[in-house]
């Protein structure tokens, strides 16, 4: 299995036009830009693959969805690779969480626009840092109801959404819905505070939006002021560090919610070696 990340581009590399020189298949450790969807990436480098190796039914997929509001190692699976993703997927991650506390959305993250604020006088970096401990180890999450998990085989975003909008998006939307669904065991390995502010995060976001610029909503609650933390977290498959946002703020009194995410790590593949879209897209010609 070829894995293409930023090590192999620095050796020159050029792809055959035959996925047949490939019989493993090929996997690019892809840096995933801020607004687009996993399905928006997958479309865009089978598009261009299909096209490269000349089969209109090549098989591409990924290891492992991200939101559309995080960046980060997206592994893309070509050909015979995609044998590989569950495999893949099922590897320990690691994620750079940019938390806001005071405020909650019904998506735990900034698809949605706030609908609770709450005192968060009692925020501290040390309170903070003090809380981080209690969530190392097994245990059980929620997670949240704008996720891509089943629920009698209904994924979770599409009930949330059709009651978000029955709600008009207003304080009546039924939080508590969360409860319907199943409870994970996912482990936390580690969670170090890597910064603290007390008066907020940068307004300026940086991301390669492209061509599809828009498509996700971004509420900018920068200008709030809200405490905000930086925190690194290592851990299993099917942890939604959109719940651990939740969580802590519930731990610390408060509410809270995702103002960023960067998947630093997906079991070897790490984001400093992987290649970004125009580069990935490059390979085949585009």
């Amino acid at each position: 299995m070829l894995v293409i990340d930023r090590n192999i581009l620095a050796d020159g590399f050029a792809l055959s036009h035959d996925i047949e020189d490939y019989p493993e298949g090929l996997v690019i450790s892809l840096d995933k830009p801020w607004r687009w969807t996993s399905a928006d990436v997958i479309r865009k480098v089978k598009f261009a693959a299909a096209r490269h190796f000349g089969r209109k039914k090549l098989k591409v997929g990924h290891a492992g969805t991200l939101d559309p509001l995080a960046t980060g190692v997206l592994l893309i699976c070509i050909g015979n690779a995609t044998k590989q993703a569950q495999a893949l997927q099922d590897h320990d991650k690691e994620y750079v969480a940019g938390i806001s506390f005071g405020a909650t959305t019904p998506s735990y993250d900034l698809e949605k626009d706030i609908d609770r604020m709450f005192p968060y006088d009692g925020v501290t970096e040390e309170s903070v840092r003090a809380a981080l401990p209690v969530f190392i180890g097994e245990q059980e999450q929620i997670a949240p109801l704008f996720s891509a998990k089943s629920v009698d085989g209904v994924r979770a975003y599409e009930m949330a959404r059709r009651m978000y909008r029955a709600s008009s998006g207003e304080g009546d939307f039924d939080r508590t819905a969360a409860e319907m669904l199943h409870r994970s065991v996912i482990t936390i390995y580690d969670a170090e505070l890597l910064s603290f502010s007390a008066h907020g995060r940068p307004a300026e976001r940086k991301g390669e939006d492209m061509d599809v610029k828009g498509r996700i909503n971004y509420s900018d609650t920068s200008a709030l002021g809200l405490p905000h933390a930086d925190i690194r977290i290592a851990c299993s498959k099917g942890t939604y560090i959109r719940a651990f946002a939740r969580d802590l703020g519930e731990a610390l009194g408060t509410g809270a919610h995702l103002d960023g995410l960067r998947r630093s790590a997906t079991g070897r593949f790490r984001a400093e070696d992987s290649v970004t879209l125009p580069q990935a897209l490059s390979l085949f010609g585009v």
